[in-house]
């Protein structure tokens, strides 16, 4: 059967690419080897978003039942619910998606896709059963995996990935996280709040490496405080299981002394490789990831990618866009796809972290002048309310003519309230703006209006 589209990959790129073509009348197939909504619904942001929540209920009411008045006698867990209830949250959005292809009439095919060139993808099913798809243009969104290094090869048992972390079948007393990306953190937290005895291994200077230094410095402290270990600048020389079925990772301190941590479980958590696809070769990058061109094409003509699979921001919602620009790019009149420009990043630990735009870091480096307001949860009325005061909102703006640079949040909804300022930096508001903007009382987006008046010494509430 001949289609408009062909869509390898039916993750945050490929389902939402699929969509979007369908939506402009074109005839789509989407392959996937496992089941649609990729690593992120079923193995990624999702499940683990599910386990944080409880993670999250269980660490307020076993730490601060106290200070909200609350008397707890009892308290404890099933690990197999809590891990079952992550599944269940998964099973329900990917039969979303399932309804979404059938509410756009996207066909849906099962199996292990190969190009074979211009216009021609083969699918492999299960069973052996080989199918030839044929169509006009073919989108790759393949994403990525957990990337791993020979000296720390994962066995599914005490040297685990992230995949591993969620469906663990019992929870350990001790864990090792290598790396402490959103991935790391978000795991660290989650087992940290359970019981788990967390130790997290950061070969650079600070945690959360890719954020502002002040955010990952706060995070730290409050880790610092729930009981997690937090080793920066050190490197692991060697990773090794002993005779009774743990780990033991020898570890080069940031001051060179030499330290050996033995834990239940080591979670490998460095970062993602690409997949790629097989058949034709594509040219690559120096990293293995597919390169693409201005409109998302690949060196091989009609073929398209988006997503982790072509490198840059690895993140759903960017992949979702880049998706979305790709599709248009082939099939709307005269468009210019466009390119990831500005984009939340999200930790979803306790606080959370958040940001959009550039770092004070940055900044600095480029000799752009800029001015800093920054304003602490503390100070905020429902911050105190809530009893979530642990952090900051912390804004640049650009010196000349106070436009917004950039955007980052620690604490109580940062997720939620950083959208916000992604918009300000779209549309390229100013501090005058923000000034001029009347946010609700008692709110937590208070702190936003009360940084942006700090950039200039005018804060009202500190």
């Amino acid at each position: 059967m001949q289609y408009d589209l062909i869509v390898i990959g039916g993750g945050p790129a490929g389902y939402v690419g699929a969509i979007r073509a369908a939506q402009l009348g074109k005839k789509v197939v989407c392959v996937e080897r496992e089941r649609v909504g990729g690593t992120c619904l079923n193995w990624g942001c999702i499940p683990t978003k599910a386990l944080l929540k409880n993670a999250e209920v269980f660490h307020s009411i076993d730490k601060r039942a106290e200070e909200f008045g609350l008397a707890v006698e009892g308290l404890s867990f099933d690990w197999s619910e809590v891990i079952g209830r992550s599944r269940k949250v998964s099973d329900r959005l990917s039969q979303g998606i399932g309804f979404l292809f059938k509410k756009n009439k996207i066909e849906s095919v099962t199996g292990e896709a190969s190009i074979l060139g211009e216009g021609k993808v083969e699918v492999k099913a299960g069973d052996g059963t080989v199918t030839t798809l044929e169509g006009s243009h073919i989108l790759v969104c393949t994403g990525a995996v957990t990337r791993t290094v020979p000296s720390m090869p994962l066995n599914g048992r005490n040297i685990i990935g992230s995949r591993d972390a969620m469906v663990l079948p019992e929870r350990p007393e001790s864990m090792i996280v290598i790396g402490s990306g959103a991935i790391g953190i978000e795991f660290s937290y989650i087992y940290n709040a359970f019981g788990t005895k967390v130790t997290v291994i950061e070969a650079l200077p600070r945690i959360l490496p890719n954020e502002d230094d002040e955010c990952s410095q706060a995070l730290e402290r409050c880790f610092k405080k729930q009981g997690i270990k937090c080793l920066t600048g050190a490197s692991v020389e060697e990773l090794k299981e002993t005779e009774d079925g743990k780990v033991t990772a020898k570890v080069k301190t940031s001051r060179g002394a030499e330290e050996e941590i033995t834990a239940d479980v080591c979670l490998v958590a460095i970062g993602v490789k690409p997949v790629v696809p097989g058949g034709k070769e594509f040219e690559l990058t120096p990293k293995g990831f597919i390169k693409v061109n201005d409109r998302y094409e690949t060196s091989i003509p009609g073929v398209y990618a988006a997503g982790d699979v072509i490198g840059g921001v690895l993140l759903a919602h960017t992949a979702s866009f880049e998706a979305v620009q790709a599709v248009e790019g082939m099939f709307v009149d005269s468009c210019q796809p466009k390119q990831v420009k500005f984009f939340p990043s999200c930790t979803y630990c306790h606080p959370q972290v958040a940001s959009v735009g550039r770092t004070e870091r940055s900044l600095k480096e480029e000799g752009v002048e800029y001015k800093v307001g920054k304003f602490p949860l503390i100070a905020i009325g429902k911050a105190v309310a809530a009893g979530e005061t642990d952090g900051f909102v912390k804004l640049l703006y650009g010196k000349q003519y106070g436009e917004l640079l950039g955007a980052h949040i620690v604490g109580e909804n940062a997720i939620e309230l950083i959208s916000g300022l992604g918009i300000s930096l779209q549309a390229e508001l100013t501090d005058g703006d923000i000034h001029a903007t009347i946010f609700a009382h008692p709110t937590l987006s208070e702190a936003i209006h009360e940084a942006t008046l700090a950039a200039d010494g005018l804060q009202i509430h500190a």
